[in-house]
């Protein structure tokens, strides 16, 4: 029985990741997580003056064909070693993360639902969506506090590509999922889930034992 996969898309700040911890903190073990954001090309011939500009709301940002080699070799069973990026320089760094197979796979990030073969491989399709000022808001806390920058540059970025590009590309994808959800604290959405992942897990169970 292959894996459970859930797809978790949504704009910058929308309570993607709030979720998704929330169905992590509930399975454990039997939930692997893997981010597209760790996905963000390597740019080491770039300067990082140079790789501040760069537009990583645009699906080109991103190193997809890796992304979804990794997400088929989780669903059949095998480790990957995931990227790892680092937000303070604009790069990808040189260490990875060894995640492991699971029953359930979440795939999070704001473009999960927005490339084609990616969105084939998912089995549940969900977008989180909120007002556009909670979720700048909750970009300039989470930018200042965990990835070293500054208002100024934080305001500059979200005018000139996170707020055209989420128009673009990722609130269209709002129709493309099976689930929209008002947040990621939504009890109805989690609950209807949470069940989806215990019937997959019992089957899976009874798979291995026979």
């Amino acid at each position: 029985m292959s894996s459970l996969i859930i797809g978790v898309a949504g704009g910058t700040g929308s309570g993607k990741s709030t979720f998704t911890n929330r169905i992590k903190n509930e399975f454990g073990d039997k939930v692997s997580v893997i981010y597209y954001d760790n996905y963000y090309k390597a740019h080491d011939d770039i300067p990082f003056e140079e790789r501040k500009l760069i537009n990583y709301d645009h699906p080109d940002a991103f190193e997809t064909d890796l992304f979804i080699k990794h997400l088929k070799e989780l669903r059949e069973g095998r480790p990957i070693e995931c990227p790892v990026y680092d937000y303070t320089v604009h790069n990808r760094s040189d260490m990875t993360v060894t995640i492991k197979p699971s029953d359930v796979i979440i795939v999070e990030g704001i473009m999960v639902l927005q490339n084609e073969q990616l969105r084939d491989l998912l089995d549940i399709k969900i977008y989180v969506e909120a007002d556009a000022d909670e979720r700048i808001l909750r970009r300039v806390i989470r930018d200042v506090k965990e990835r070293g920058r500054d208002v100024e540059g934080i305001a500059k970025q979200y005018l000139t590509t996170v707020k055209p590009m989420h128009y673009i590309y990722v609130e269209p994808t709002k129709y493309l999922a099976d689930i929209v959800l008002n947040s990621g604290m939504n009890d109805v959405v989690f609950d209807v889930i949470k069940i989806k992942i215990e019937s997959h897990l019992r089957n899976a169970e009874q798979q291995k034992a026979r």
